[in-house]
């Protein structure tokens, strides 16, 4: 029988997932991009929740992913906020966030969890590259 971690049972996948992003890495993002300069109502974690909600959902576009985060607007508490975004809001911060913020993001827990990915083609990645790159 397989000893299983107590510790992410009974939560969403995404829930868990969201458990291994620290909130200091988002500060981290947040100081050295200005990622919540000109978003009041949709800070970076919020984004970001939303927009791997959406992946994890299968949504096809912008107005899917509002609609299913409306749908379950009630038990978002789970994933760190009270209200789904505006289309509008979430369309705004997708044209204007820069996307180095998701890079930094992806890269830097790339770097801290690679040896745990069951990724074949993580095979080839040297993990000194995401040390220069973070630097």
């Amino acid at each position: 029988m397989i000893d299983k971690d107590k510790k992410f049972t009974g939560q969403p996948v995404l829930s868990q997932l969201l458990n291994l992003i620290r909130s200091s890495l988002i500060n981290k993002v947040n100081k050295k991009y200005h990622a919540n300069r000109y978003y009041k109502k949709l800070p970076l974690r919020v984004h970001l929740v939303s927009l791997l909600y959406g992946v994890f959902s299968y949504c096809n576009g912008l107005r899917e992913l509002c609609e299913g985060l409306l749908a379950c607007e009630g038990r978002l508490v789970h994933l760190g906020f009270d209200k789904a975004p505006a289309r509008s809001t979430l369309s705004d911060a997708n044209t204007k966030r820069s996307f180095l913020v998701f890079e930094m993001i992806y890269t830097e827990l790339l770097g801290q969890y690679h040896s745990f990915i069951s990724d074949s083609r993580l095979k080839r990645v040297e993990h000194q590259k995401f040390k220069d790159h973070r630097q």
